[in-house]
């Protein structure tokens, strides 16, 4: 089962592949969920019914892995978990809750000694100047401004009017690596990918590429964090402090195409979490992909009839993308 599906017609499709597959969004219009095998509406996650509903889902289709596709709710399929209620492929509540605060995710990155860049919650205590503002509960690149004197800080923390933080602006290159967890939160594999273009915070264009310290990078926090499931690390390398993370995700990210064309056969990560749904072992092989695959994604579409089925029909014929050239 996969929740907040949204748009992600990637993703649904490619576990649709291997499994029957359950697709929710409270949204009925969720382009995703026609991509599944079952499509269905839930109650909005902070609905009493929300866990509820995913509940009985999970009876009546006989689920075994509930995968989250967005933040909004990996803290409360994490509960569900601990209290035996949904067989959700998410970290323990504590890591759900403190990778989704940014700040609490810098101070749990320090407690295991992995690397982050200096970060702060008020403007006296910055260090060096310029930092990024950022909102401490912010997603999709929402409101992060880069201030270059106290006085910069201090317009955009009272324009984001949210918590913030403010964190030292990295000068070098940004990576993110996609890993994934098994239910004992051993890393399966990590995979690191080039930024080489992102809007609105989600990667759209990107390069795997062997780089061994990224991986053992990803490994560690894996590991250290305990993450069952998907996750992207996301990271700068700076000239002076080195290797620094800004962001862990504990989900699938934007550029859920990098780590697919990079496993190698039978190693998809949707295949991976189908086999561990049905109660396999899978042997951990970080560091096993092929490098040099880039994607760049684009957008489609589909039309409904007035009862909210697909028609078939498409801007092109035959339907759906023509093949590249």
């Amino acid at each position: 089962m996969l929740t907040g599906t949204g748009k992600r017609y990637d993703i649904v499709s490619a576990f649709a592949q291997h499994a029957t597959l359950v697709a929710c969004d409270p949204n009925p219009l969720a382009p995703a969920q026609y991509a599944a095998t079952v499509r269905t509406s839930v109650p909005m996650i902070k609905d009493p019914q929300y866990v509820p509903a995913l509940a009985e889902l999970v009876e009546r289709h006989d689920v075994g892995a509930i995968v989250p596709l967005t933040d909004l709710d990996i803290d409360v399929l994490a509960q569900a978990r601990a209290d035996g209620l949904l067989p959700a492929l998410v970290p323990d509540p504590e890591i759900a809750r403190r990778t989704y605060d940014k700040y609490a995710c810098h101070e749990l990155l320090g407690e295991h000694g992995l690397p982050s860049p200096p970060t702060v919650l008020a403007v006296e205590d910055v260090e060096s100047w310029p930092v990024m503002v950022k909102p401490i509960h912010g997603s999709g690149a929402r409101n992060i401004f880069v201030a270059h004197t106290p006085e910069q800080a201090a317009f955009f923390i009272d324009y984001i009017d949210e918590p913030v933080m403010l964190q030292r602006l990295m000068d070098g290159p940004e990576f993110s690596v996609d890993c994934l967890g098994d239910p004992d939160g051993h890393c399966l594999n990590a995979i690191p990918r080039t930024m080489l273009e992102s809007r609105g915070g989600e990667s759209i264009k990107g390069t795997v590429i062997a780089d061994d310290e990224l991986v053992d990078l990803g490994r560690r926090v894996m590991e250290a964090f305990g993450v069952r499931g998907p996750a992207t690390i996301q990271a700068f390398r700076d000239r002076e402090l080195g290797l620094g993370i800004t962001d862990v995700n504990t989900r699938f990210g934007g550029a859920f195409p990098a780590p697919m064309y990079a496993a190698l056969p039978g190693r998809t990560y949707p295949e991976l979490i189908v086999r561990m749904a049905a109660g396999e072992t899978i042997e951990p092989h970080v560091g096993d992909f092929t490098a040099g695959r880039t994607f760049t994604r684009y957008f489609w579409q589909l039309e409904l009839d007035e009862d909210l089925q697909p028609t078939g029909r498409d801007i092109v014929s035959p339907p759906g993308p023509p093949a590249p050239r």
